[in-house]
């Protein structure tokens, strides 16, 4: 539809092989505790888990029942329990209380956990602490890896945002460095290696630790070039409104795992369905980068083949309908009921949006990217705040509003906090305090001479006029580097010429032609100059940590020179997935992009919120 491929696109490295040899690994922990055994699996490990090994897998290795970790007492009557958890020291002071529990009632069990991806030492100091470290056994399953689609990987570690980049905690990066380095075993060795971010670094650091420990094997590379990225290097991307049909369904629907859960409104049934999305489903995978405006016409256009396709059996002999039976028939019918369910969420979605005023948040967010209406842009933000629109939207478009005028005017800030501490409670007040820190929500702190300026207009003009002049000397006295980045990097396409959706012309095109993703400029950009040179003021105003080292054959002409791997440190969302697979087809490169985790402004900001005092 809207953008062909270059004919001479690489092929993707298979990355199902990462799925075997997790799944290989499991079974073999779990044949280590010979004989039926229960299995406790923590609720977030489930949808991975059902990824790698399904129920039928588990109970042909003599797992009888299954359960969910829920921190109460535990009801299963088996001699063998084996715990599938993730290293969280609540989880383990749990177990101890289950161990602890038997032993008091005089029950004797064995008991296995399974940590994964990695153990960490607090956790088996916690098991010694209660007195249960002799009767357990603890294990590793270096499950860091899971392949969402063919293109896109993830380490489904949602917790990894907050804890390093809020908590700086930075228990993740050597799990990061040990899956970069799995996929350098298996698809390396790399040539050249980029990165910005302080995340990104150490994680770099802590890779090549394990290579150099590590044995080395000489292999056919199918993976060139590699580029890490933190999540704190654009958060202005994460913050705007998805409007690619892959961006809309994760906002409106959450994709889980690669996986949507569809309710009845989608299914027209009083059921939910559950639809695995990647490039297996021949219509999503037609629209999935689209721009939303031009979903409805390639699905009706879609229905029309497929009516011609059915229509065909008429006037066929018998031996024509008997091939057609048995080699058509059944795909078609596939593709209807595909097409019927994107055709009826595409509905939901248009329903949802028009519901909430959404062309007016767009033009809110885009007149924010480009600095203009400013006062017009927080005139709308407080009134979605005052009509409690919806608490993570407000917090959303506030965060949208500091980041790109690089903070607020203290008036303001001081004004919009009261109103959403008024409007969501006052328990997010500790919410407020964690974007601080991050540097989502902060306050402008006004030059010395900015405020000797502002005295000298109070006294000339009444208060209101001054308040206007203030507003004016500010944006002037700290210039925002969103707008410094946008200026340099042209992230903004100039307004002035219509952009035609349907045929983009550049990455913009996923917000509407309004923006192109700062993470994703920055990518094409180092690939262009193979290297950091000529974007050094892009550096410095990211205050990057930025690096650039080439490893095994640089010179190569092979076709892994043109397989790029993206390691988003933090989260990515897939309108970013989807700006580098517009990329990858302008430029002849193809794009796997693996991450913490997938992300969207929700998520985003869900995992700052405080409001549980």
């Amino acid at each position: 539809m809207a953008h062909s491929a270059r004919r001479d696109s690489p092929e993707l490295p298979d990355l199902s092989l990462l799925k075997r040899l997790a799944r290989d690994q499991l079974i073999y922990l779990l044949e280590q505790l010979p004989g039926k055994k229960d299995l406790f699996i923590e609720s977030d490990l489930m949808s991975p888990l059902d990824r790698i090994a399904n129920v039928s897998t588990l109970k042909q290795h003599e797992v009888d029942k299954l359960y969910k970790v829920e921190h109460k007492p535990i009801v299963s009557i088996s001699d063998q329990i084996c715990f599938l958890i993730r290293p969280r020291i609540q989880t383990v002071k749990w177990i101890c209380d289950v161990v602890n529990a038997d032993k008091a009632a005089a029950k004797f069990r064995r008991y296995k956990i399974i940590f994964t991806p990695q153990k960490f030492y607090a956790c088996e100091a916690v098991l010694e602490e209660q007195g249960v470290f002799g009767d357990v056994t603890t294990d590793e399953w270096a499950f860091y890896l899971l392949p969402l689609d063919e293109d896109i990987i993830s380490l489904e570690l949602p917790e990894f945002f907050r804890d390093n980049f809020l908590a700086g905690d930075q228990r993740w990066v050597r799990t990061a460095a040990s899956a970069l380095h799995l996929l350098h075993s298996l698809f390396g060795p790399f040539s050249k290696v980029y990165g910005i971010g302080r995340c990104s670094k150490m994680t770099y650091e802590s890779w090549r630790e394990q290579v150099e420990q590590g044995e080395q094997k000489a292999r056919h590379a199918e993976i060139g070039n590699v580029f890490l990225i933190d999540r704190d290097v654009d958060f202005v991307t994460p913050l705007c409104s998805q409007v690619v049909y892959e961006g809309l369904v994760d906002d409106i629907f959450r994709i889980k795992c690669g996986c949507v859960e569809f309710g009845p409104e989608v299914t027209s049934s009083d059921k939910s369905l559950k639809v695995m999305l990647n490039s297996q489903d021949k219509v999503f995978n037609e629209i999935r980068n689209e721009h939303f405006s031009n979903v409805f016409g390639f699905l009706s256009q879609k229905a029309r083949n497929l009516q011609t396709a059915y229509d065909k059996r008429r006037g066929m002999d018998i031996q024509q309908m008997k091939t057609f039976v048995s080699e058509e028939l059944k795909g078609l019918k596939q593709e209807h009921r595909l097409l019927s369910l994107h055709i009826s969420a595409s509905e939901s979605i248009m329903k949802r949006k028009t519901k909430q005023d959404f062309q007016e948040l767009l033009k809110t967010e885009h007149c924010l990217l480009e600095g203009f209406e400013i006062r017009e842009c927080i005139s709308f933000i407080e009134e979605h705040i005052n009509r409690q629109v919806s608490m993570i939207e407000s917090l959303r478009l506030l965060c949208l509003l500091s980041v790109t005028e690089n903070g607020l005017l203290p008036k303001d800030f001081k004004s919009l906090k009261a109103q959403y501490l008024q409007s969501y409670g006052a328990d997010h007040l500790l919410t407020f305090s964690n974007l601080r820190q991050l540097g989502l929500l902060v306050e402008q702190q006004p030059g010395e001479t900015l405020t000797v300026m502002e005295s000298k207009v109070g006294k000339l003009v009444n208060d209101r006029a001054a308040g206007k002049l203030t507003d004016a000397f500010s944006s002037l006295a700290k210039k925002s580097h969103f707008r410094a980045l946008s200026r340099k990097l042209n992230l903004v396409p100039k307004s002035d010429e219509e952009y035609d959706l349907r045929v983009p012309r550049d990455m913009a095109y996923i917000f509407s032609g309004a923006y192109v993703p700062l993470s994703c400029k920055i990518i094409e950009q180092v690939l262009e100059r193979d290297g950091w040179t000529g974007l050094e003021e892009v550096t410095r105003l990211i205050n990057g940590h930025e690096f650039a080292v080439t490893g095994a054959d640089p010179k190569s002409k092979s076709e892994a020179q043109r397989i790029v791997l993206v390691m988003f440190l933090g989260g990515c969302t897939f309108s970013e997935i989807s700006a580098l697979r517009f990329l990858g087809k302008e430029k002849g490169y193809k794009f796997i992009v693996v991450t913490t985790a997938i992300t969207n402004s929700s998520r985003l900001l869900e995992a700052l919120l405080d409001n549980n005092i």
